[in-house]
């Protein structure tokens, strides 16, 4: 019996010792106040550290150059795929693959709610690249031209530091490698699969030329301009230009709706809402002396909110059919280009935003993050963010010295490597800050 009173006391006091330890433990990773681990080292800290420690960010340069010398196009990335899920392999950490033909998504914590996304874009683009340097692109006439390949390693840099800090994850964060960003159809298609389920929230990055190296750029509500393509066949009658009043000339239809589209932005729009309108090919007739039956025009248009963007489009319709009209002819008109689908505003969720500008402080200090100005570009994360709130944020990579000033989609750009530390430490830091934040609000200690 005294034995068995012996035995009982131990396992009481070992009980006693390890719970309240595993107690003080949960507590310090999942209150933004206390946010250190039991040696006192905060988990910012932890993050930056693990990110820049010196063999990670080796790693991250040679799986950069790899993904650089072998630019794929959209709904084409198969060695990129094959890459990012050999890293993941070795890393220990899971993934399904194939989702939406070429993406990966890999999953990292407890498997269980919350649910936080980091989302990289993995496609390349048809530009024969003019930068001369050792990993310079091997395939012809494919270029990593707008820093997608710093994405995605940026993004591996974080599941490797969030692998090795994953018993302090105070849910799952799910890691989102999209093809087809430059199609603008690689997020709808990732969607349909299935890929935010269970996601409260998300967040993206892009590399950008207008910030110096470090400077993390962003803004609440809208942020990126909605895109959209239209193209209008316009029709008449053919005839010998020698006899115009037997034809019906559409190229004079054409020509009158191109100048009243300008009128769009110019005459019916609130100067203080920025919208686009441009016609950027014109495409009729074969000779000199022959009037065409048809004509055709083609253009974009983008706006910041979903209303103005829906209203211009409809606007657009309205003129080109109205001036066929006039000029006797009729016209067809599309917006649903295969190569430049409509892609709707990129809107910032203000929560979401606020969280990312602290983990940002927090890494690069608050003097090197800025508020950005609204951008006419788009980007096809926009489609994530009209399912779940989330954040888009703007990296700076510029840099005379290296030669990172060019501008996306030149065939000069590149990116100065000694961002990608940096962009793997936030993206660890915001799914790690999120993940605390969410369990602390709905559990109490």
């Amino acid at each position: 019996m005294k034995f068995l009173q012996q035995l009982v006391l131990l396992a009481s006091i070992f009980f006693f010792s390890f719970g309240f330890q595993f107690l003080c433990y949960g507590i310090c990773f999942s209150s933004p106040a206390l946010a250190t681990s039991p040696d006192g080292v905060s988990i910012k800290d932890q993050i930056v550290g693990l990110a820049n420690d010196p063999e990670t960010v080796e790693w991250m340069k040679k799986v950069r150059r790899k993904l650089h010398e072998n630019p794929e196009l959209a709904f084409e990335e198969f060695e990129t795929s094959k890459l990012i899920r050999d890293e993941l392999d070795r890393l220990g950490i899971s993934y399904r693959w194939p989702v939406a033909r070429t993406g990966v998504v890999a999953t990292i914590g407890s498997g269980s709610p919350p649910f936080v996304a980091l989302r990289a874009d993995m496609d390349a683009l048809p530009i024969q690249e003019l930068v001369e340097w050792g990993n310079k692109s091997k395939v012809d006439g494919k270029m990593h031209a707008c820093g997608h390949d710093g994405h995605v390693t940026m993004l591996l840099g974080a599941a490797k530091v969030l692998q090795k800090i994953r018993f302090t994850l105070q849910g799952t964060v799910i890691l989102i490698f999209q093809p087809a960003e430059e199609q603008g159809e690689g997020a709808k298609q990732m969607i349909q699969a299935g890929v935010l389920e269970n996601i409260e929230a998300i967040f993206g990055v892009h590399l950008v030329h207008r910030y110096p190296l470090g400077v993390v750029a962003g803004r609440p509500g809208e942020f990126l301009a909605g895109c959209g393509s239209f193209k209008a066949t316009i029709s008449g009658k053919g005839g010998h230009a020698a006899n115009p009043q037997n034809s019906i000339d559409p190229i004079l239809a054409a020509s009158a709706a191109v100048i009243s589209l300008q009128s769009i932005v110019s005459r019916e729009s609130d100067p203080l809402d920025s919208q686009v309108v441009s016609v950027s090919m014109i495409h009729g007739g074969t000779a000199f002396n022959v009037i065409p039956d048809s004509a055709t025009i083609a253009g974009t248009f983008r706006a910041f909110s979903k209303e103005s963007f829906n209203a211009l489009r409809e606007r657009i319709k309205e003129v080109i059919k109205a001036q066929a009209a006039v000029h006797r002819c009729t016209a067809e008109i599309s917006f649903e280009g295969n190569e430049h689908p409509s892609i709707p505003p990129t809107f910032n969720d203000e929560k979401i935003y606020e969280r990312v500008q602290q983990v940002a402080k927090e890494v690069v200090g608050e003097e090197n993050v800025e508020l950005a100005p609204r951008f006419m570009g788009s980007e096809d994360f926009a489609f994530f963010l009209n399912k779940v709130p989330g954040s888009f944020l703007f990296l700076g990579i510029r840099n005379e010295r290296t030669g990172a000033t060019h501008c996306p989609h030149s065939p000069y750009f590149t990116i100065d490597e000694d961002v990608l530390p940096i962009g793997a430490a936030i993206h660890a830091a915001f799914a790690h800050s999120y993940l605390s934040d969410s369990t602390t609000d709905s559990h109490s200690f």
